[in-house]
């Protein structure tokens, strides 16, 4: 089983190019469920029945996983046994009559532009880290970019006099993302006046932020730095790096940007993974009307 676990991970990598967080997702996942069979002694995929399945995910469920994990563990599950059926190392397919999950329709958190504001302008930019940090934030809700996509930027990839920065998102597809003049005093401040003191020439990799051994900051490390400054504003809400992404395409909607353009800016290749913007949007409308309309 290993070994056709092994086997199809190196078609996602080589054939669908698909990132290697995503790979390692789909391998964490089929392991937790090889880890499953192996206590029930299947070794071979050909054992493995509709049963099997449903009672592997029975035991997730007891684990309160979120619905959008759920997804992702039947996606790989689906993947997977979709190449061993298509390669004839199987001849029934498990998973062929199995219904997805069905995804809750939970609204992300958006924090309001004050809020943005409040956490935005507390570091203090006459220190070294202060000035990092000021210039991530701002990027971070200037461009709605992913954590992962902001830890790999590269100096290579700003172009500051078009007013453009460069993106590799997910399955290394590259886009073009317009940036505004205060991220970009920022980003300019920091690489002139913060990056030389924290770069190491054979560690940085001309990676544009860096963490104090000169290596590019982790996920973690842009968590807890949100995480401090959040605290510090005294905003009373949960928020990740992902919530600076939320907001950034939640305030161009309010602000009247057109639909299709958040989509390119924000790397969805579905226009309606974006409109779950819209819906917060109609909230935001109809907290307009209740505040203005004489009869709210």
């Amino acid at each position: 089983m290993e070994q056709f676990l092994k086997e199809y991970l190196s078609v996602l990598r080589l054939e669908r190019n698909l990132s290697e967080n995503t790979i390692i997702s789909y391998k964490n996942d089929l392991t937790s469920l090889l880890n499953f069979l192996g206590q029930k002694n299947i070794v071979d995929p050909s054992q493995i029945s509709i049963d099997h399945i449903t009672n592997f995910f029975k035991s997730l469920n007891k684990l309160d996983l979120s619905s959008t994990t759920s997804a992702r563990y039947f996606s790989s599950i689906k993947g997977f046994f979709n190449y061993l059926s298509i390669n004839k190392y199987i001849k029934d397919n498990p998973v062929e009559r199995l219904s997805a999950p069905k995804l809750s329709k939970n609204l992300p958190v958006v924090l309001t532009v004050e809020e943005i504001n409040s956490i935005i302008n507390l570091p203090v930019t006459n220190t070294t880290l202060g000035l990092r940090d000021k210039a991530l934030l701002e990027l971070l809700y200037a461009c709605g970019t992913r954590v992962t996509e902001i830890i790999t930027l590269k100096i290579s990839d700003l172009f500051f006099n078009e007013e453009i920065i460069r993106v590799f998102g997910k399955g290394s597809k590259e886009r073009i993302v317009p940036i505004g003049s205060s991220a970009i005093h920022w980003v300019d401040e920091y690489l002139l006046k913060s990056r030389p003191l924290l770069e190491k020439k054979l560690k940085s990799e001309n990676i544009v932020f860096l963490n104090n051994r000169g290596m590019k900051l982790s996920r973690m490390g842009v968590w807890k730095i949100i995480n401090r400054y959040t605290i510090e504003s005294g905003v009373k809400r949960e928020v990740h790096p992902h919530t600076f992404r939320h907001s950034f395409a939640t305030h161009l909607l309010e602000g009247g940007a057109d639909l299709r353009a958040v989509q390119e800016m924000l790397g969805h290749a579905d226009i309606s993974t974006t409109q779950i913007y819209t819906h917060i949007d109609r909230d935001y409308i109809k907290q307009v009307h209740k505040e203005f309309h004489p009869r709210g």
